[in-house]
């Protein structure tokens, strides 16, 4: 899930009408983390943790059309699919309202996949709300993201897509965003796999969050937009691709992800690698469990 403002004119389409824009609460709770809304604009419903403002929303979907994918971050997230093939056991950290779950599954129906929640209030609202689908294959639990990896190292679990997509509201949680997290991280990756992780370009922690993934990963590749507000970062290959097999896997994967509304050859042109593209200073301070400044986290 992320914190996204959310602009009703242009996510909506109708701008004409003055009623098309008004939000209408259908449910609302205080769970024990946070308020919990769900609007409906229009065809829109959307998950908001902000009651304050509203204009920070955590998952939306479109009730006519519920595979086509509202929020830009979600379509970059699918870069990963550029770099992995035919995932067989996928961890999400995060669910919002299970829109990346339930993708993979559709296009992955023999995957596993792991959906990591702390907030079980988040869990029932995906289910009623959203249409979470959960299956033999398809599990969710309810558990800090850091706590559910240690233990998954433990037990000698891997994965090979991992997708970081933990947000509180405000940004990821600070223990989320740690050298020691990422080497836990690191620990569960399987051979071959890829790490996703949902962050901002526009965020304060941008030059300390690239030299941490640097600092436990090596060279990564930031996807990011024209506009450059979202960033998914991937992390965790041995190698960057080369164009020909980018090539060849936006061929193979542009029919199977058109239906969701996700324009896979776009996508990969804003694949940046930063091997020859280092964007932060050398000496950036590296974020672990000691230092992990929180006044930076207000964007």
């Amino acid at each position: 899930m992320r914190k996204l403002t959310v602009r009703c004119l242009l996510l909506v389409g109708v701008t004409l009408f003055s009623n098309a824009c008004i939000a209408k609460v259908i449910h609302s709770e205080r769970s024990l983390y946070r308020n919990i809304l769900v609007e409906e604009t229009g065809d829109l419903r959307c998950l908001k943790f902000d009651e304050k403002t509203r204009q920070s929303s955590q998952s939306c979907m479109y009730k006519s059309k519920p595979k086509k994918l509202v929020f830009n971050y979600t379509k970059l997230t699918f870069a990963s699919l550029l770099m992995i093939d035919n995932p067989k056991n996928v961890l999400i950290i995060g669910l919002g309202g299970g829109t990346l779950s339930n993708v993979i599954h559709e296009l992955y129906p023999q995957a596993t996949i792991e959906n990591v929640e702390i907030d079980p209030a988040v869990i029932k609202v995906a289910r009623d709300y959203f249409d979470f689908k959960e299956s033999e294959k398809v599990t969710s639990k309810v558990q800090d993201g850091r706590i559910f990896i240690k233990r998954a190292a433990l037990k000698k679990q891997t994965f090979d897509w991992i997708i970081l997509d933990a947000f509180n509201g405000d940004y990821i949680p600070e223990h989320l965003l740690t050298k020691e997290f990422f080497e836990e991280i690191k620990s569960v990756l399987a051979e071959g796999g890829i790490v996703a992780a949902n962050t901002f370009s526009s965020s304060k922690l941008y030059e300390h969050e690239s030299a941490t993934y640097h600092a436990v990963f090596g060279d990564f590749i930031n996807v990011t937009t024209a506009k450059k507000s979202n960033r998914i970062i991937l992390a965790g290959f041995n190698k960057a691709p080369t164009k020909e097999h980018l090539t060849e896997r936006v061929k193979k994967l542009a029919p199977l992800l058109a239906p969701y509304s996700i324009d896979i050859d776009a996508v990969s042109k804003g694949m940046r690698s930063t091997k020859n593209n280092q964007d932060w200073p050398s000496d950036t301070k590296v974020l672990t469990d000691q230092y992990s400044p929180a006044n930076l986290l207000n964007f």
